[in-house]
């Protein structure tokens, strides 16, 4: 038996919206609002945009030895970061393949992970699994906290005047204990659309509240509600990638292009005696990005074709609504993933000429490193 959809607290505010509602990760989720994907898309790129990630999970891990159990689940030297600082990493398997990508957030006397909603149960339990002899405990905060995404590149000037302290002192990849609206908040400065902008934790009972008053603050500076669509088109213009669809367990974070937050150097971690093993006798595939050179519609699962034999498949892919051309993802054999070099994708049986790019596809973004 199917288990229930649940609803993040904002789900009433999404049909009040007209948000159309879908399954997604265990959840009903706004995919879209009235105006549209491709609206939705242009807004967050030239002004700004709403979303609800509320879905996603939120695990707090407390103790003497809370660093070393982050250290031991995670591929990223979690060691290095100072308090207010988050971090992208993964988790892989025993055999090197990824388990999930998340950030994780360094308070004072905790940390936070946050992973995907698709992944929640499975990952609490993968955590746990690794407490063994360590002082430490792991919390599934998820159901008790929301997270709101405020992206663009006028994110800045709508949350100036409602948050606590000064949201210029939020740096990327950095976050502030504060208030929003009066709100308790952890606002962080991240977030997956290569844009300017924040992702506000509060209480799950605070989501509505924090909502209204960002949609009203934004309402002049353009902001407005976007859903799932949009989310994706402008990660995927970004090259980001996204769980189940470009990461997996079947790849390890080094074939993923996730080399650069795979710290080997700093010690022992799950799935490390793989990874260094693969490093040296030599990565069997990547994952690269791909432009169309002519006119066309690139889909997950389409077959990338080289000298008329199938090379690899593509993971994600769409028509770039910034850009107006195909742009794509997928795992390729490492002798065709330079830059530059040409290949087909099997769009429904008409081989169409495409090159391989290094991600971001779109590069005019607002973001703030």
């Amino acid at each position: 038996m199917n288990e229930p959809l649940l609803r993040t607290p904002l789900y009433d505010e999404h049909v009040a919206l007209g948000g159309k509602i879908v399954p997604f990760a265990g959840f009903e989720m706004p995919v879209q609002y009235p105006s549209g994907i491709t609206a939705e898309h242009r807004a967050v790129r030239e002004a700004a945009g709403l979303f609800d990630v509320s879905h996603m999970g939120e695990f707090l891990i407390r103790g003497p030895q809370a660093l070393d159990l982050v250290q031991r689940v995670t591929v990223n030297d979690a060691s290095k970061m100072s308090v207010g600082q988050a971090q992208y990493s993964a988790m892989c398997l025993d055999s090197g393949g990824v388990v999930d990508d998340l950030i994780v957030y360094r308070f004072a006397d905790h940390y936070m992970l946050v992973v995907n909603a698709s992944n929640v149960a499975k990952d609490l339990a993968w955590v746990r699994g690794h407490v063994d002899g360590l002082d430490v405990d792991v919390e599934d905060a998820s159901p008790a906290l929301a997270l709101i995404a405020l992206q663009g590149p006028k994110a800045r000037d709508i949350v100036r005047p409602l948050a606590k302290p000064d949201i210029d002192s939020v740096k990327y990849y950095r976050f502030a204990e504060g208030t929003v609206a009066g709100i308790p908040a952890v606002i962080a400065g991240t977030g997956y659309t290569g844009e300017d902008g924040f992702e506000l934790c509060v209480a799950a009972e605070n989501a509505v509240p924090v909502w209204r008053s960002l949609m009203e603050a934004g309402r002049a500076h353009g902001l407005v509600p976007t859903g799932l669509g949009s989310r994706d088109s402008l990660r995927l213009e970004m090259g980001y990638a996204l769980y189940g669809n470009d990461l997996d367990e079947e790849h390890t974070p080094l074939e993923s292009g996730l080399g650069w937050i795979t710290k080997l150097e700093k010690g022992d971690f799950v799935g490390r005696d793989v990874l260094v093993r693969q490093k040296e006798e030599g990565i069997p595939r990547r994952l690269v990005g791909m432009t169309l050179e002519g006119k066309g519609f690139p889909r997950h699962g389409y077959p990338v074709m080289s000298g008329g034999r199938a090379v690899g498949v593509l993971t994600s892919g769409t028509v770039s609504p910034s850009l107006g051309i195909g742009v794509a993802m997928g795992y390729v054999p490492p002798d065709l993933s330079k830059p530059d070099t040409p290949v087909q994708i099997d769009v429904r049986g008409k081989a169409l000429e495409a090159v391989i790019r290094r991600p971001p596809f779109y590069t005019e973004g607002s973001i703030r490193r």
